[in-house]
């Protein structure tokens, strides 16, 4: 269903009953790379999996000078407005990767809306940048690539999204049946509409510029409601660094654990994480 904001409309599904629990997705993926999951959350909560803005069947801005538009602010909002509209005052919030970015911004400027924040396989932006070095920029090259100027990113990955969106996923240990193909043709559909890859790169461009003045601004402004981290022992932050102490710097009342997996948790071990994010969001 479409539910339209004061900002942009958002796209999300809706099902089950009992307390609401938002999941949001990160990059390049949309609300469907919680389906392993949320069917079994939904015996227990209301839950609400939402594209980001810009991203998905969500509405696409064009990009501004200051990139405010597609900034994690901009994106939290369009979420709670869309919360509201469906009758939620409070609710539980689950999120991945980019998607974790604009859940830990959402629960700082609306800690009045959050009762429980879970975040997978991320440390807070402001953090990342401040460790940039040669096995970052390796491992995370979309990073530095999604960031340079309009329009050279958009041009090169909408020659052949296609081939972008699926080489991000078979490279994975176990591709093939980690990821159902259904999910990933859903991934790629959205993904070629130059929208939304114009939506993508302005998400990055604002991770590196106003988002990070809005994070260097309310610093001192921790999480302050029960947060789960769940992270990749594969990935480049759970083999680089210790998770819990960066978000200790963020966070008041943080818990979490490694898991054996790569960066796509939900997808690849979706019994462990739907026993992790229930056990937290019932606890």
């Amino acid at each position: 269903m479409q539910v339209e904001t004061a900002g942009e409309a958002v796209n999300l599904v809706k099902g089950g009953s009992g307390p609401p629990l938002l999941l949001l997705h990160g990059y390049p993926q949309t609300h469907t790379m919680w389906h392993k999951i949320a069917p079994r959350l939904a015996e227990d909560f209301t839950v609400v999996a939402a594209d980001l803005r810009g991203y998905g069947d969500s509405g696409k801005p064009q990009g501004s000078p200051d990139h405010f538009n597609h900034s994690k602010r901009a994106q939290a909002q369009d979420l709670v407005d869309a919360m509201t509209h469906l009758g939620f005052d409070t609710f539980f919030l689950g999120s991945h990767d980019r998607g974790a970015r604009v859940g830990h911004r959402l629960t700082k400027d609306h800690s009045e809306r959050v009762l429980r924040l879970a975040t997978l396989d991320i440390v807070p932006t402001r953090h990342m940048f401040s460790i940039v070095n040669k096995e970052m920029a390796t491992n995370t090259y979309h990073w530095f690539f999604l960031i340079q100027p309009y329009d050279f990113p958009e041009r090169v990955i909408g020659a052949d999204p296609d081939y972008y969106i699926r080489s991000r996923f078979m490279r994975e240990r176990n591709a093939e049946t980690v990821f159902a193909p259904e999910a990933v043709d859903e991934y790629v559909r959205c993904f070629s509409n130059p929208e939304a890859i114009h939506g993508a790169c302005e998400d990055y461009r604002a991770g590196a510029s106003i988002d990070l003045e809005h994070d260097e601004a309310d610093f001192d402004n921790k999480v302050n409601c029960p947060h789960l981290a769940l992270w990749s022992d594969r990935g480049y932050v759970g083999r680089t660094q210790d998770v819990l102490a960066v978000w200790r710097n963020y966070s008041n009342n943080v818990e979490g654990q490694s898991l054996p997996s790569g960066h796509y948790i939900a997808e690849e071990l979706p019994d462990d994480a739907y026993r992790l994010l229930h056990e937290f969001f019932t606890r």
